[in-house]
């Protein structure tokens, strides 16, 4: 055997997303690409807003002595500064450079955090649907996943959270704007994890901290407003990225956010620190750093999303799918009109459309769409959409 026998273990389960994107790719291949309607993959469309590309020009022609030499592993103090007055309106919370690190994006940023709190074998509770990925993460670190069913609506079930929460559970994990169900927790539902997680705490007379996955964080809908989550609860801590909100993904920037009330505060900022250098990122790009720390404020136009959106939510519901509109982020979670998820995804792709099924975040019977693609794939996907309804109804 060549390979780990748990990594081989882990590319046979590995993302269904990553499943469809080879899948897409080879239907494109045999088909076409304008003849094939991909809307499985969360890969932004749009072009980043015209701030970055002069602040990346500007700072890429800067030849002042070490620009490029090592940093503060945490990232340079002047953009860390820069972006807690930023995310100081956001989290409701007075945030100085302090209380942020930058990452090599939200995936770094929630390894490092999940290195930094985690012992062997403590656990993080999820509400479903989730990312997939985070299994992985939780792996990575000796730790657990444990999940718990959100309401018919996808919001927080705390009831379930209440009894998924032990004395071996280190963290609660929410994602909000949620992928895959679009969802944006409220200011009630976060203030209510706030006092169930304040009460835990002093059970078990240890810290349970609330993580918040924030990468969609400005992807919202109709006015739609995201809670500060670390106004809501004094041990939290928030982890996301620039790719979203400024189309960066390939880029791989984003940050950590800690609440400044935070138990011992200090020692989990440089023990992040520390995990930032010896996870083998050291420290976020250096001037992708000097870049976003530019242009705080700047996002893709939201409004092109938004038409998006409605025009998926449009034709599925004139086709009779049943689903809860997205609050936020870029995707449709609509029920699968059989029980078998992945034998309706099938149904679409006989149909030339690319979906992920619900099983892969943890919801079976439902079905994950990405609508930040072209307006004219999901224009010309909706065909499909009524013809493997018809198919189930026979």
């Amino acid at each position: 055997m060549s390979i780990a026998v748990k990594i081989e273990s882990f590319m046979e389960k590995s993302s269904w997303i990553r499943k469809m994107f080879e899948e897409g790719a080879k239907m494109k291949a045999k088909y076409g690409a304008e003849n094939v309607f991909d809307l499985s993959l969360g890969n932004p469309n749009l072009p980043p807003p015209k701030e970055f590309h002069e602040a990346l020009m500007t700072e890429a022609a800067v030849e002042a002595e070490g620009i490029h030499g090592y940093m503060p592993n945490p990232g340079y103090p002047q953009v860390r500064a820069e972006i807690a007055k930023a995310a100081s309106v956001d989290q409701e919370v007075d945030l100085t450079e302090n209380e942020i690190l930058m990452t090599c994006g939200a995936a770094g940023a929630l390894n490092v955090v999940l290195k930094t709190i985690l012992n062997p074998g403590e656990k993080v509770v999820v509400s479903k649907p989730y990312f997939v990925e985070y299994n992985f993460y939780l792996d990575n670190h000796g730790g657990e996943l444990v999940t718990v069913p959100s309401t018919q609506t996808f919001g927080l079930d705390f009831n379930e959270i209440e009894k998924a929460i032990t004395k071996d559970t280190r963290a609660l994990l929410i994602n909000s704007p949620n992928n895959p169900s679009g969802v944006i927790y409220s200011r009630e539902e976060l203030d209510r994890l706030g006092e169930i997680l304040e009460a835990k705490s002093k059970e078990f007379g240890k810290t349970v901290y609330l993580i918040s996955d924030e990468p969609y964080r400005k992807i919202a809908y109709n006015n739609a407003v995201v809670p500060g989550v670390l106004r809501a609860y004094k041990n939290s801590i928030v982890a996301t990225s620039y790719s979203k909100e400024l189309s960066l993904a390939g880029e791989r920037i984003g940050y950590i956010a800690i609440c400044p009330a935070a138990d011992d505060k200090d020692k989990l900022f440089n023990g992040m620190a520390l995990c930032n250098r010896i996870l083998g990122f050291v420290n976020a790009p250096g001037l992708m750093q000097r870049v976003v720390g530019k242009i705080q404020g700047a996002s893709v136009n939201i409004a092109a999303y938004e038409k998006k959106k409605q025009i998926l939510c449009d034709g599925l519901r004139e086709a009779g799918y049943d689903f809860v509109e997205p609050q936020g982020a870029f995707y449709l979670f609509p029920k699968s009109p059989i029980a078998d998820d992945v034998e309706f995804v099938k149904i679409l792709q006989e149909e030339k459309v690319l979906a992920v099924p619900g099983s892969g975040f943890g919801v079976p019977g439902h079905f994950r769409l990405s609508f930040c693609v072209a307006d004219s794939v999901i224009e010309n996907s909706i065909k499909g959409f009524k013809a493997a309804m018809d198919k189930c109804k026979g």
